[in-house]
């Protein structure tokens, strides 16, 4: 019963991400085909003629680091913005655990069955009647 859904689910999603990868891969080989031109990167801003670290790459493997560089940055920024909601999960997580326990420990002192009878039943839900105009 619930198989069916997870699959449809499972292809939905692949689906998905074929329809935006797909594209996503062409144009990034596009970009990689058009941008083929050797670029030196100068990593020292006092010495223009004469840098004392530089790079030699292609246009595109660099701006493909960088965007892969800002991708990482941007993910840090925020797991580290997340980080007072996981505390407070795993605060409340704790909690949680702590009062499973201490209501296991009051239904052994009492002798309450962890699961009630099914014999105390809800009572009907209650009908009501459209209004009168």
């Amino acid at each position: 019963m619930t198989a069916a859904p997870r699959s449809t689910g499972s292809l939905f999603r692949k689906i998905v991400a074929a329809l935006i990868l797909v594209p996503l891969a062409i144009v990034i080989i596009a970009f990689a085909v058009a941008n083929r031109q050797v670029v030196t990167v100068s990593l020292d801003p006092f010495s223009a003629e004469r840098p004392a670290a530089s790079l030699t790459l292609p246009l595109f493997a660099l701006v493909i680091v960088l965007l892969i560089l800002g991708v990482v940055i941007g993910g840090v920024a925020a797991w580290l913005r997340h980080s007072k909601w996981r505390r407070m999960a795993r605060r409340l997580e704790r909690e949680v655990a702590g009062l499973h326990g201490q209501l296991e420990s009051l239904r052994r002192s009492t002798g309450v069955p962890a699961n009630p009878p099914a014999a105390a039943a809800p009572p009907a839900r209650l009908q009501l009647r459209p209004p009168v105009r």
